[in-house]
């Protein structure tokens, strides 16, 4: 509907632009222009109360996004002590199972020493129990002590084994435990992108609406800069001498070459001068568009009388350009750095070359207003 409205006002503007009307149907056409612009405001309100629930809407989502950051944070660091707590005494019972471990391990060797010296001395009791009749009682029970050792010797042997494989278990809980701490950190790292993505985000749109309010300022200021147009050029606009055309963001002056110059001339005339004067005022008020003096001529090769300043159409339109652009800068008061000469002779006819009608009207020149870089206009309206 906006862009409807827009529409039909640039429509409405054109209309008036072209000088082609009567004073009862300019009237009609100002108040179905007030009667538009009533309905572009309207929109615009609209617009901005959908505008104004996005943010809400977005202002909502991102306060459940921080509490469930704030949550997940909370959890994490709980995590994360408890997993210390649990290393920690992980490592403790390590060492314990560790210092355990070397202790049995000293006491098989030494078993094993005492177990190899009483087989040795097994060995020569058995040998003496061959030689000894009457002395068997007491062998027997010394077989019997060292049968004691050795099965004391295999309980030691499996309560070191025991020890051993808890120490495996228990280094395996360790590295568990460590790679629980990793996920966790993982996790925190996930968290922290999210955030930084989450503000990417805002900033980006900040910057978009920055640049829609831009946007539409600037469309604003032009629509205003047409309507003051056209108050002050009302005359020649009723005479056909000058056409205001607005698309959007762009504002097109088409003055025919008899307002400013003389046949053959790149002069401003003095009666052009004054036309030059009205543009001037308004222009010199406009500081984010590029504004770009375009010389025009019809398809006719330049007469001999003239050939000796104006070689061809390209040194006359470009001449008569510069002509404007130098009247715009010292008489004018508009600012330098936004304006632009372009001389384009006959390479872009508006109307065919062949009727007297069409020549007249591709001899003019064009005053284009243009948008500057969106951002830098975004950075203007910066308090």
């Amino acid at each position: 509907m906006r862009q409807l409205a827009t529409a039909t006002a640039f429509a409405l503007l054109a209309m008036i632009g072209t000088g082609c009307v009567t004073k009862g149907t300019h009237e009609q056409t100002l108040a179905e222009l007030s009667d538009s612009r009533a309905t572009l405001e309207n929109v615009k309100k609209q617009t901005a109360a959908e505008m104004e629930g996005l943010k809400q809407t977005a202002a909502a989502e991102l306060a459940a996004v921080q509490a469930d950051k704030a949550t997940a944070i909370e959890e994490l660091q709980n995590d994360k002590t408890k997993l210390a707590n649990d290393l920690h005494a992980a490592l403790q019972e390590k060492e314990r199972l560790g210092a355990a471990l070397s202790q049995a391990r000293d006491r098989v060797r030494d078993l094993e020493v005492t177990l190899a010296a009483e087989q040795t001395q097994t060995a020569a009791l058995r040998e003496d129990k061959q030689k000894l009749l009457a002395g068997t009682t007491t062998a027997q029970e010394e077989i019997a002590r060292l049968q004691k050792q050795a099965g004391l010797l295999e309980a030691e042997r499996a309560r070191a084994e025991d020890l051993a494989k808890r120490l495996s278990e228990r280094d395996q809980e360790i590295g568990r435990l460590r790679q629980a701490s990793a996920d966790r950190e993982q996790l925190a790292a996930k968290l922290q992108q999210q955030e930084e993505r989450l503000k990417a985000g805002e900033a980006e749109k900040a910057r978009l609406e920055q640049e829609r309010a831009a946007k539409e300022a600037e469309i604003q200021r032009l629509t205003q800069t047409h309507a003051d147009l056209i108050k002050s050029l009302e005359a020649e606009i009723a005479k056909g001498d000058i056409k205001i055309k607005q698309v959007r963001d762009r504002l097109t002056i088409n003055l025919v070459d008899r307002v400013l110059f003389d046949s053959g001339q790149a002069q401003v005339k003095p009666a052009g001068l004054s036309v030059l004067k009205q543009v001037s005022d308004i222009l010199k008020r406009v500081t984010d568009k590029q504004i770009r003096i375009e010389g025009h001529t019809d398809n006719v090769p330049i007469g001999v009388k003239l050939k000796e300043r104006f070689p061809t159409n390209w040194e006359l339109s470009t001449a008569r350009a510069t002509s404007v652009v130098r009247y715009l800068i010292e008489e004018g008061g508009v600012d330098r750095t936004i304006l632009l000469a372009v001389g384009y002779a006959d390479t872009k006819p508006v109307a065919g070359n062949d009727t007297e009608d069409g020549r007249k009207a591709n001899r003019r020149i064009e005053i284009t207003l243009y948008p500057k870089d969106l951002s830098e206009i975004a950075d203007q309206m910066k308090p």
